[in-house]
């Protein structure tokens, strides 16, 4: 696969790393899967990268997934996480869907949130379904969030010069 029509993916788990390359010419698909490397990913990734017959300056596009660091948020063994979200929208993932499983279970606990709701800070902006902004994204808001955010979650007591970001990234408008 030496065409510059490839298309590469990595997902990186806590035992293997899988690999995909996707010829968009042919419409051949390669994979390759090898042990993750826990010390280096990225050597996991080029060996998953070799065993899919692909190379990364081949690649038009390099897609990269892991599942790691979505493990580390569900099973709480990494750091704090604080979450940022468009105002309105800041207890939707513990309201959930009102699903109840159990609906007759009078013992029923509903789940502890991954994020607490300290920790979700709501942002004023809005897009509508078909992707026109309706109310620009406020950057200084966002860099006041994370600057709280990265503050709570260090368990320092006010925002400091160290914690407030200097930049944010640029946000494609409309």
């Amino acid at each position: 696969m030496e065409s510059s029509q490839i298309r590469l993916s990595a997902d990186v788990g806590g035992t293997f790393t899988d690999v995909a390359a996707f010829d968009e010419t042919t419409g051949e698909l390669q994979l390759g899967k090898t042990l993750t490397t826990p010390a280096r990913l990225v050597d996991g990734i080029e060996s998953g990268v070799a065993k899919a017959g692909a190379n990364f300056r081949a690649a038009r596009l390099f897609l990269h997934g892991t599942t790691i660091a979505i493990n580390t948020i569900l099973e709480r063994t990494g750091a704090p996480c604080a979450l940022i979200t468009t105002q309105g929208f800041r207890d939707i993932y513990e309201i959930g869907r009102v699903n109840r499983p159990e609906s007759y279970n009078l013992f029923f606990r509903r789940h502890e949130p991954l994020i607490e709701r300290d920790l979700r800070y709501e942002i004023r902006e809005r897009v509508d379904s078909q992707g026109k902004v309706l109310i620009k994204l406020d950057e200084d808001q966002v860099r006041a969030a994370v600057a709280d955010a990265v503050c709570s979650c260090a368990g320092l007591r006010s925002p400091c010069s160290s914690c407030t970001p200097i930049a944010i990234p640029r946000t494609s408008s409309g």
